[in-house]
């Protein structure tokens, strides 16, 4: 489950990496933890909601990762596109800001995940370390491939983050309300 939990997280570490076209130890463990982070938390709080919320949140978790993944993308795509492409540097994903916005639209579902802990009374302690520390070891690693994918196409990596983000987000949605019908 950590696995799965994690691979939206992990694609969007290989976009981010690419995007950059280049990243530090640094920015890959900022990343990483902010990742990890985030998949960590919102078990937690799934799973602290328990199963009053879990209508409420599932009806909606996934339009809230799709909107959020598309606009950071269409951003990116945007920024690739700008003016004087050649003299200006492509936009910062190991951002603080732009970090948070990833870390929440990668880990929504993550918060299902911790309802349905609660629902099938599994011990939250363990599973939440699991999926946190799961997504961080995966997501370093993940950053610099990406960063070496991105230095050799650099003129279209950020575009191309930009649409694999788009895709992620659209990805989830397709999932989530086609599981619906």
């Amino acid at each position: 489950m950590a696995f799965a939990v994690a691979m939206d997280a992990v694609a969007v570490s290989i976009s981010s990496g690419m995007a950059r076209g280049r990243a530090s130890w640094r920015e890959a463990l900022a990343m990483a933890g902010t990742f990890g982070f985030f998949q960590a938390l919102m078990p937690a709080i799934g799973y602290a909601g328990g199963a009053y919320f879990r209508d409420a949140i599932e009806a909606y978790d996934h339009w809230v990762a799709f909107g959020l993944l598309a606009l950071v993308g269409a951003h990116m795509i945007l920024e690739s596109r700008s003016a004087g492409q050649e003299e200006r540097q492509p936009g910062n994903p190991f951002a603080a800001r732009r970090l948070a916005v990833l870390g929440v639209a990668t880990s929504v579902d993550a918060l299902a995940v911790g309802l349905s802990l609660a629902v099938i009374e599994v011990p939250p302690a363990a599973a939440i370390a699991v999926i946190g520390l799961t997504t961080l070891v995966l997501c370093i690693p993940a950053v610099l491939l990406g960063a070496r994918l991105g230095s050799r196409f650099a003129h279209r990596a950020e575009f191309a983050g930009g649409a694999i983000l788009i895709a992620i987000g659209a990805n989830i949605l397709i999932e989530h309300l086609s599981g619906a019908a």
